[in-house]
């Protein structure tokens, strides 16, 4: 299997999101004042001959650029669960297979893999790296739930969803935005961001950027880039990408009565509410 195919594996896209662009290796941004970047969780490295290390030799067959995040034992046996790419993958234990989907437990009739433990906690760890003071956040009182969304400015999905950010805090839902220059780096998409991150008023300066509004240029250390970054280790490939508070992907757009009602669902299975 070639490296095409691998991206493939870990290129699923939302349909109710816009695609990202593909983005060139060690991409420069030619006067950019970046944020450092987080920190990635480390995974150890394993013992030669284990399950964990033939799934980790697999995947670096794939491609040896792709960093392993997470190996671990999987909901079935023979199989090992892996991260990689921000993404959810079993290899079996003598490497030889991969599979990636839904894994449904028929005797539970549940869908083992859409609430893995381990994939959940590496999305809050990343995640929770971002200051709450880099974020552009819309919040009513007393929310009840927080979604972090990962967003650029000329989305139609991302716009549509801003259009809907009055709503979405009457029903209780926070939104706490992160950027996602879904262009790349370097793209006009890429530079309006830094600049909207660069107002004095974010909030103002991103409701008008998805409003169509001429977006003022502003230069200043940003977090732009270390959030375009974030959102690459934990597997966004559109935007927007929305996730709960547990690490739950949410899907890309929902309108906000259905977003409230996903938010509702994971709180009665005890996963996502606060």
């Amino acid at each position: 299997m070639t490296r095409l195919a691998l991206a493939a594996l870990l290129g699923a896209l939302s349909l109710s999101a816009c695609a990202q662009a593909p983005q060139a290796p060690g991409a420069a941004t030619p006067g950019d004042k970046p944020a450092p970047a987080a920190p990635a969780p480390v995974a150890a490295a394993p013992k030669a001959g284990t399950p964990d290390a033939r799934a980790q030799e697999a995947i670096a067959r794939l491609d040896a650029q792709v960093k392993v995040d997470y190996v671990g034992a999987a909901p079935m046996p023979g199989f090992r669960e892996v991260i990689a790419g921000g993404q959810l993958l079993y290899v079996s234990d003598d490497g030889r297979y991969l599979m990636q989907g839904t894994v449904l437990d028929l005797e539970d009739m549940k869908d083992v893999s859409r609430g893995s433990p381990a994939l959940l906690k590496y999305r809050r760890e990343l995640l929770a790296t971002v200051p709450h003071a880099d974020r552009i956040v819309f919040a009513p009182p007393n929310a009840k739930y927080t979604i972090t969304v990962f967003t650029d400015i000329e989305c139609g999905y991302c716009r549509k969803l801003h259009s809907e950010i009055g709503e979405l805090n009457r029903l209780g839902i926070a939104v706490e935005y992160l950027a996602f220059p879904r262009m790349g780096l370097g793209s006009q998409d890429y530079k309006d961001m830094v600049s909207v991150w660069c107002a004095s008023d974010r909030r103002r300066a991103l409701t008008d950027a998805k409003g169509g509004k001429p977006v003022s240029p502003r230069d200043c250390k940003t977090p732009v880039n270390m959030q375009f970054d974030i959102g690459q280790r934990i597997g966004v490939s559109g935007t927007p990408a929305i996730y709960a508070a547990d690490g739950s992907q949410l899907g890309g757009y929902l309108p906000p009565q259905a977003l409230r009602e996903a938010l509702d669902q994971l709180e009665g299975e005890g996963a996502g509410g606060r």
